[in-house]
């Protein structure tokens, strides 16, 4: 039996950082591996999703601008596409992670690992070995998630991508069906058309996008048509089949034929096989935890989880956020140190998701942060949406020829602060965190009037919003 302060199981993005803040602090720290130390963000999906979409987004800003436009004579070059996201997701091989694990000093132990019982994990290493290791302060549980299929007759003979396919795939398929309308399956819808692909996307609801702001869905679904991308709306797949080619048989009485077929159709925590059950948890579910990351109903103060596997915020940078918060109050838990809540203390208790943001890399994009104009009412607050059109600011006429794009900022009339910010156009990423900061801090709009926007940028925007809720 090995013997450290705190066990980590899995290194992904969230149990890298976990580990390094809790080691930060004094503390002994193995984390425990079954795949490729980086996880899911680093080989199948960030990464090498972005690499993917980003030559076509480059590829469309060129031919929205006059001069230009005219010397794109040609489509993307597919071959150098591949090698370049190769190249980003690391060739799948995960050497540079290692390198910063030990250089960070924290300790790596390959295998599967599985709590056993309190304060215990049993790792089935690659060889056949078990060796045990026993926490003194901590196990924490960052597994993150895993690809949920639906159960479709045929489904697991046709060999159906998930996400990990769908941002690996050596070879571009000239036919490919997408099910499911969120983001993993708009990006993919957009990388792999403008990779080649004929591309089919069947939703099963009547938007895309369904948890962003209705006008987000419904530009991305315009701009992808106009692409080519057949998108079919309010039909659903019921069985596959595969022979040489996949073949979908829809719920409108119709089938589908295409090369691949992706599903697109949500992630399940992966805590189906890491032994919650010992501990008195239900395998397969997201653990709960407060906003310390203690998981709920767990006595003894010593089991923790951060990331997708607690079903919040799930998105990598929040995974990261609530490790470095996690770690640190480990840490500060250990020494007997009184946690401090001060914005500036040692350790931010509170793993805040007032302000999470998240970006959809569609052409438009789609950035967005905080609260929807309906979930702000749901909530019952007293609200104001103020929408604005991007392309009437001069910043977004000079970035493309006839610039189509939509804000929206959701207003507390209470207190007159931001509750959300939704940002749909190309390039509108990059204006996400200043919305985020003015979310997350609570800015009074008095106070935003200050911020003055540089001309002629697209950031501009933030004060046509400002004198829209004038008016």
């Amino acid at each position: 039996m090995d013997e450290f302060d705190v066990v980590v199981l899995g290194a992904g993005p969230t149990g890298e950082n976990l580990a390094e803040r809790a080691h930060a602090g004094g503390l002994t720290v193995a984390v425990v591996e079954s795949e490729l130390v980086g996880g899911e963000c680093s080989y199948w999906a960030c990464m090498p999703s972005k690499a993917l979409l980003r030559p076509g987004a480059a590829l469309a800003d060129a031919r929205r601008v006059a001069g230009a436009r005219e010397a794109t004579t040609g489509t993307l070059d597919a071959a150098a596409v591949l090698k370049r996201r190769d190249a980003f997701a690391s060739h799948w091989k995960d050497d540079g992670q290692v390198d910063w694990l030990h250089s960070a000093g924290i300790t790596l132990v390959r295998g599967h690992g599985r709590l056993d019982g309190e304060r215990r994990v049993v790792v089935e290493e690659p060889g056949g070995g078990r060796r045990v290791l026993a926490a003194r302060h901590a196990v924490a549980v960052c597994t993150g998630t895993r690809a949920a299929l639906p159960a479709l007759p045929g489904l697991a003979e046709a060999r159906p991508w998930t996400s990990r396919e769908a941002t690996s795939s050596s070879t571009v398929p000239e036919r490919l069906a997408v099910v499911g309308g969120g983001v993993v399956g708009v990006e993919m819808a957009t990388a792999w058309n403008a990779l080649g692909s004929e591309v089919t996307l069947v939703v099963r609801g009547s938007r895309l996008l369904p948890r962003m702001e209705p006008f987000a869905g419904e530009l991305v679904a315009d701009s992808l048509r106009a692409a080519g991308v057949d998108v079919r709306f309010g039909v659903s797949a019921t069985a596959v089949r595969r022979d040489g080619p996949v073949v979908l048989t829809l719920d409108d009485g119709r089938e589908l034929t295409a090369d691949e077929v992706l599903f697109a159709t949500g992630r399940a925590p992966a805590t189906s096989d890491v032994g919650l059950e010992t501990v008195g948890l239900e395998a397969g579910k997201p653990i709960r935890v407060d906003d310390t990351g203690l998981a709920v109903g767990v006595p003894g103060g010593w089991l923790y989880a951060a990331g997708d596997v607690t079903g919040r915020a799930m998105m990598t940078h929040q995974g990261k956020y609530q490790g470095r918060i996690f770690g640190t109050v480990i840490a500060d838990r250990a020494a007997g140190r009184e946690l401090d809540t001060a914005p500036w203390g040692r350790s931010v208790v509170t793993a805040d998701e007032r302000a999470v943001p998240q970006v959809v890399f569609t052409d438009p994009e789609v950035a967005a942060v905080g609260l929807t104009l309906e979930q702000a009412e749901q909530r019952g607050r007293r609200v104001r949406a103020v929408d604005y059109d991007i392309g009437n600011v001069a910043g977004a006429g000079l970035y493309a020829d006839g610039y189509q794009g939509r804000a929206r900022a959701v207003v507390d009339l209470e207190r007159e602060t931001l509750l959300g910010v939704t940002f749909v156009g190309a390039g509108v990423a990059e204006l996400l965190h200043s919305a985020t900061i003015a979310v997350a801090g609570e800015v009074p709009i008095s106070r935003l009037w200050h911020a003055v926007p540089a001309y002629p940028t697209i950031s501009e925007v933030w004060l046509r919003l400002l004198e829209t809720y004038r008016g």
